[in-house]
């Protein structure tokens, strides 16, 4: 597994009540893990952006 890093966020009680939900019906393991999974996909639906943005910065 790569290396992670510990990050601190902060969700409404429906928020993660929803997160729970997915966790008891067995969709995910945890909520971390819901997390993880969301924050990938975050990341592939923004994947032009964001190499825009690092090709940016290379040229700086």
């Amino acid at each position: 597994m790569p290396a992670t890093r510990k990050i601190s966020i902060r969700l409404t009680e429906a928020q993660y009540s929803k997160l729970e939900a997915l966790v008891e019906i067995g969709e995910y393991t945890s909520v971390s893990e819901a997390i993880r999974a969301a924050v990938k996909k975050f990341i592939e639906d923004h994947r032009e952006q964001i190499e825009k943005a690092s090709h940016l910065r290379d040229l700086s």
